[in-house]
């Protein structure tokens, strides 16, 4: 496990506070409620949770409540109940959270209360998860955590009648923690952090989940109520998810796409559970599904769910080494252990994006991504689940690997993880029926069909998405429907200095770029740049790294004690960079994503995020 290194440090960065500071008045009370709403005096804000990647396999914390606050100074609560949270499975989604109804007008700071009281935390140890316990900075263990969220100018999240607004949060597990794998139990130090935005930066799906509140078949849509996070009775605001003629959806466990899908969801009734994935698009504040379940095909609603990856089979027994078990109450857990996943030809297989055809149980192998769906066992570290009667879903496995060959549609990879894990965790024997055919992780062979091969070049990093070939009958091992070269892997920078921070931490600073230095003798450990597989130390590069700014979506920041100033222009991210440090501020920390070009050692950040200590 690569080490996690904190960071204060992060794009629209919370400052960590004791109390709830500018939610009181000057007496130490709650402000007064919001004037009620009225159909022309209030809108909507969806807001959704996220997370940046990170190596925790499970993060849960409860978040007790998350509010905002208008510019004349009225604070609304925008979630109902409080909601267990497992920030590591929001890794590639964003959870819609609420449809929070609120008085119109301009929002500028956000409230998130963490409970830490009940955290649940696993890191992967020696290929297996291992619970980790959460402390503080002084060594304490963590309860109530109340962060505090300022909204620059391009921020704001305006509320209209006509319109829902959009407010995405990320906690971001990979800059906030650092964990010390050598102590028992292992310890993990949290100084909490998220990003915020109106505009999403990185492309990932949004879910919605919650019960049928009604149909509308002529515009291709429904309406749930917000129920997020397996809660069982949670009304969170209404939200209306649109479908289209290529929407996939599983219903009672039947396969159907497009209209006949959306006709299935409403002969199911009102009340009926869903869970939809898919797109929101900012403009028209709009979300389209792509996939959407519904019945007793949603995790935990007749029938108990084991959702990971498979890491071993023999004959119809499956182990889920680390998965998350939703049982029929709805109850929530990450299975730490072996999870025992027992099949037969009485199992229906199906595939998500399949067109509805079947499958079959010689279709689950090492490596794949499944939600089985049966009777599980009451343990809650070596649960086991019957499926023998029941179901498997399979769900788009990630690869990330370096190129080891290319060949007549053939992508050959050296495995360094699947879905997250370490390629060490998964057992492939039987894979291909012989010890001559089984699945090499360091020769693994994936079917790339006619997808185009001519940038992948030996020895650098790749990522494939796609399923795992059928069991017993490999190679190729994997089939890949999209497969990401080296210049389009999300790159992380991660930078910072000793306890003294650095005043001079650039070699160069312009309105279109940052040129570290390099030789600066306060550079700390933490000074590597990782895009998949390989991480390298920044003095190791031959040249001095450049950051410049994407020309999309892009989000900088620039903390200092009690306050973080959020940029959307790189050029004001520059020059207030350059008054704190001519004014004699040092910088401690410094937190880049986006692309690397290693021939130019130049990164272009869609986010970038640093942090002062003034004089």
């Amino acid at each position: 496990m690569r080490p996690l290194l904190i960071t204060p440090v992060a794009v629209a960065l919370l400052a960590l506070s004791a109390c709830s500071g500018t939610r009181e008045d000057g007496n130490g009370n709650p402000p007064p409620p919001p004037p009620a709403c009225t159909a022309t005096t209030c809108g909507t804000v969806l807001i959704g949770l996220t997370d940046a990647d990170g190596d925790f396999l499970s993060y849960s914390v409860d978040v007790i409540s998350l509010e905002l606050k208008h510019t004349n100074g009225d604070v609304v609560e925008t979630l109902p109940e409080p909601q267990r949270v497992d920030f590591a499975e929001l890794r590639d989604v964003t959870e819609f959270v609420t449809a929070a109804t609120i008085p119109n007008g301009n929002y500028v700071r956000a409230f998130m209360r963490l409970d830490y009281s009940n955290a649940e935390v696993s890191v992967e140890l020696g290929g297996a998860p291992d619970e980790a316990v959460i402390l503080g900075e002084n060594g304490d263990f963590l309860g109530i955590v109340d962060i505090e969220l300022e909204l620059d100018a391009a921020n704001n999240i305006v509320v209209a009648s006509a319109q829902p607004a959009l407010l995405q949060i990320e906690f971001d597990l990979e800059t906030a923690h650092a964990v010390n794998p050598l102590t028992f139990p292992t310890t993990v130090v949290a100084e909490p952090f998220l990003a915020a935005t109106i505009v999403p930066v990185a492309a990932k799906d949004f879910r919605a989940r919650g019960p049928l509140v009604s149909v509308n078949t002529t515009a291709g849509s429904y309406v749930v109520d917000l129920r997020p996070f397996n809660h069982p009775d949670a009304d969170h605001g209404l939200m209306t998810v649109a479908t289209t003629a290529t929407t996939d959806f599983e219903v009672d466990g039947q396969e159907l796409v497009g209209a006949p899908g959306l006709q299935a969801v409403a002969v199911a009734g009102a009340g009926t559970p869903t869970a939809a994935l898919g797109e929101f698009n900012v403009a028209t504040r709009v979300f389209t599904a792509d996939r959407v379940l519904a019945g007793d095909s949603v995790p935990g609603a007749d029938l108990d769910v084991v959702i990971g990856n498979v890491i071993a089979r023999s004959g119809n027994d499956l182990i889920v080494r680390g998965g998350n078990v939703i049982r029929r109450d709805d109850s929530v857990v990450f299975a730490r252990g072996d999870i025992a996943v027992s099949i037969s030809s009485n199992t229906d297989v199906t595939q998500e994006f399949s067109g509805g055809n079947l499958l079959d149980t010689g279709d689950i192998s090492v490596g794949q991504r499944i939600q089985a769906y049966g009777d599980a066992g009451s343990s809650n570290v070596n649960p086991d689940l019957d499926a023998t009667n029941g179901r498997v879903r399979l769900h788009e496995t990630r690869l990330v690997g370096t190129v080891v060959d290319t060949f007549a549609g053939e992508l050959t990879l050296d495995l360094f993880e699947i879905d997250g894990r370490g390629a060490e965790f998964f057992d492939f024997n039987d894979t291909g029926g012989s010890l001559l055919t089984d699945a090499d992780p360091n020769n693994y062979e994936i079917d790339a069909g006619a997808l185009d091969l001519a940038e992948f070049d030996v020895n650098e990093p790749a990522e494939a998405f796609g399923h795992v070939a059928e069991f017993g009958f490999t190679p190729p091992d994997f089939t890949a429907n999209t497969l990401v070269e080296l210049a389009a892997i999300r790159a992380l920078l991660g930078v910072s200095w000793g306890v003294g921070g650095t005043g001079a931490p650039f070699l160069s600073m312009s309105s279109t770029r940052f040129v570290l230095n390099i030789a600066n003798p306060d550079l700390g450990v933490r000074r590597h740049i990782e895009v998949g597989p390989q991480r390298s130390d920044i003095t190791t590069l031959g040249a001095p790294l450049t950051i410049k700014p994407d020309t999309g979506p892009t989000l900088f920041a620039v903390g200092r004690p009690g306050i973080v100033e959020v940029f959307r222009d790189f050029a004001s991210f520059e020059d207030q960079v350059s008054r704190l440090l001519v004014g004699g501020s040092t910088m401690h920390d410094l937190t880049a994503r986006g692309s690397f070009d290693a021939d130019s050692t130049t990164l272009t950040a869609d986010h970038m995020a640093v942090t002062f200590r003034t004089p």
